[in-house]
């Protein structure tokens, strides 16, 4: 007689969620093999060959890096992309660079050994320091590592999703180009021992759509390859060996996030107006060209923000007047017949480009940016504008400044833009002459002389993100302080109600488009603060317009009403949820 099959038992392991999704696959159990570098004699004569090597390593390095950045570009944007300016710059580093030539002259090593003693003493400065920040870009630095060492070891590049069958990666920690070489047809999901919501590759993950669940400790050691799991990346859940009854209701739970996707789908035609007949414009957040596809396809009234940095970034030279006019001419023609606002160049802070001249800040987010750097460097500002200005002349285009803090800042742009307005008539090259020009909000400074501001610009737009942060004083990447970056601070409300109140009172529209805008949560605050027009990514649009559309105008104003005289931000978050439930929970549970 056969003995009994042994009867698999659930078990549930939780994590934190990072990105949403349901997958059901084998676990591939992902184990990174750091290389064991020993130490080897290098006769003085030889040096120079050690040299040659670990500058063809760097090089070989750097096009792999770009190569993950020309993917990802491709597939999600250049904004996620960005995240590998940080590893570039680390094969560029000179200060890294001369210690490992200065070692391999003194100990007459290996370069490789000299190489890996060298980031070994970088890594652990930096996890000494007691700053999760920080911490977390160690993982960003030994990623690259890891690659110089292949590269001078002769050895191919690491590829975690080099496994034919369709799975769910299980590892202690993926870095970012581990997320980045995922082929999405066979990796699901994936869950790290390590890992925050703000790490690159919990960013990459969001962006690339897979479920993903991080903090899971010791799930490694818990799992075997090919084992049976689901992962629930809204809750956090790992299920190993999922029971016929766990299945049957995550099947239910798929089922209603795809009839709610269906729903969306038929409201992509529809007009984004409140129950009582409001209308709210929803315009796309475009961060490349191969994006604008998506403005009609999501039904976004045209783009309230477009993003030029991707023209400057990766690139020795800056883009010429004709390189950007084509750009800009494009996009335009793509979002006919709705408005393209072009956000001037918003370069500094986190986005440095090496095709312009960027000297080295203490604080680079306070420092020479956006519009600062703009006006510090009219030739490059004058550039763009005279492209702008010509590409108004074919599409229904407006300019917009980022970072305006004051009268002054705005007064002298424009001054500029007139330059270019007399520079392109007395060369007979066709413009538009009356170009919109609006301004972005995101200084606290510019709220409390919005009314100033509002009597020489068309329109507001609310850079959120930037006004949080430099209103609470809070780097939302740091782990620390993370909690404190809230968008119900009653100073946030008071100030998105002053800039609104000001735009109105001088005949103006008043738009948000930071992640204010994309949080469905919050739609009834900003109806009822009096909002215009809501700008997000284009995927998020059909959900925003479902929201706005189940909304009534009157009882967002009644909420706000009631909200601004409270002084606790979790209370103001709850009672914007309740009524988000109330209106459209099927798109919030």
């Amino acid at each position: 007689m056969d003995a009994p099959l042994e009867e698999k038992v659930e078990k549930r392991f939780q994590g934190v969620p990072v990105a949403q999704g349901i997958a059901h696959f084998p676990a591939l159990v992902y184990y990174t093999e750091d290389e064991e570098i020993l130490p080897r004699d290098i006769p003085q004569e030889e040096l120079s060959g050690e040299i040659a090597r670990f500058e063809a390593a760097l090089i070989s390095t750097r096009i792999e890096l770009l190569e993950i950045q020309r993917r990802i570009v491709s597939a999600i944007g250049a904004k996620d992309a960005s995240i590998f300016d940080a590893h570039l710059l680390v094969v560029e580093d000179r200060t890294l660079i001369d210690e490992v030539l200065r070692g391999l002259e003194r100990d007459h090593c290996n370069v490789e050994h000299v190489f890996q003693q060298v980031v070994q003493k970088y890594c652990q400065t930096l996890e000494s320091i007691d700053d999760p920040y920080l911490r977390e870009r160690v993982v960003d630095i030994q990623d690259v590592a890891r690659r110089v060492i292949r590269n001078l070891l002769g050895k191919a590049p690491l590829n975690p999703a080099a496994h034919a069958q369709q799975h769910i990666v299980i590892a202690h920690n993926l870095s970012p180009s581990d997320t980045a070489q995922f082929d999405r047809s066979l990796v699901h999901g994936f869950v790290t021992e390590i890992g925050s919501k703000t790490s690159h590759t919990a960013i990459l993950a969001r962006s690339l759509e897979i479920p993903a669940i991080v903090g899971m400790q010791g799930i490694t050691q818990q799992l075997r390859i090919g084992e049976d799991i689901l992962i629930d990346g809204y809750k956090g859940l790992l299920i190993v060996n999922p029971s016929r009854e766990t299945l049957i209701e995550y099947g239910r739970i798929e089922q209603e996030k795809e009839e709610v996707a269906e729903r969306l789908e038929q409201i992509r035609e529809t007009v984004s107006t409140t129950r009582d007949g409001r209308h709210i414009a929803l315009s796309a957040n475009i961060d490349l060209p191969d994006d604008l596809g998506e403005i009609a396809a999501q039904g976004a009234e045209g783009v309230g923000l477009f993003r030029t940095e991707f023209l400057f970034l990766n690139r020795e030279e800056s883009p010429s007047e004709d390189e950007q006019y084509e750009h800009y001419r494009h996009a335009a023609e793509s979002c006919l017949p709705h408005a393209l606002i072009i956000r001037t160049l918003d370069i500094g802070g986190d986005k440095v480009a090496s095709s312009l001249a960027f000297e080295h800040e203490e604080n680079p987010f306070l420092g020479c940016r956006a519009i600062r750097y703009c006006l510090e460097h009219p030739a490059v500002f004058k550039t763009q504008l005279r492209a702008i200005l010509r590409a108004a002349g074919i599409g229904h285009v407006k300019i917009m400044y980022p970072m305006i803090s004051g009268i002054e800042e705005l007064r002298r742009a424009n001054q500029i833009l007139e330059e270019c307005k007399q520079e392109l008539a007395s060369a007979g090259i066709p413009f538009n002459p009356f170009v919109e020009v609006g301004i972005m909000i995101e200084i606290p400074s510019a709220v409390l002389v919005a009314d100033h501001l509002a009597r020489e610009v068309r329109f507001f737009s609310i850079g959120t993100n930037d006004l949080i942060q430099y209103s609470i004083a809070v780097d939302r990447l740091n782990d620390r302080i993370a909690h404190l970056y809230n968008p119900t601070h009653p100073s946030i409300l008071r100030m998105v109600k002053m800039t609104v109140d000001a735009g109105k009172a001088n005949g103006i529209w008043t738009g948000v488009c930071g992640e204010m805008a994309s949080d469905i949560q919050l739609t009834p605050l900003l109806i009822g603060l009096g909002v215009d027009e809501l700008s997000a990514s284009t995927a998020l649009v059909p959900r925003i317009k479902k929201a706005v559309q189940s909304l009534d105008s009157g009882a967002c104003e009644s909420l706000v009403r009631e909200v601004l005289a409270m002084d606790d931000s979790n209370a103001i978050l709850e009672k914007s949820r309740a009524m988000a439930r109330e209106n459209y929970a099927d798109l919030i549970d």
